[in-house]
């Protein structure tokens, strides 16, 4: 859900998640892994922040999703 969304607005953006992992200094691979686990909401905060984005936007569940 949250790494299909973020991958949703790099697309967007013209850009990929490595790229945005960089931007943020966050380590490799560090977004792909929500796919399994839970991001800290500090991190969360600096992609919603990066794409001008409310967390909850990037929480919530889309009508494919339900």
């Amino acid at each position: 859900m949250i790494l299909e969304r973020i991958q949703n607005l790099c697309n967007e953006r013209n850009t990929n998640i490595a790229q945005l992992e960089k931007e943020l200094g966050f380590g490799k691979s560090t977004i792909r892994r929500w796919n399994t686990s839970s991001p800290s909401v500090d991190n969360l905060q600096k992609v919603a922040d990066y794409f001008k984005v409310s967390v909850d936007s990037l929480l919530k569940k889309t009508k494919k999703e339900k």
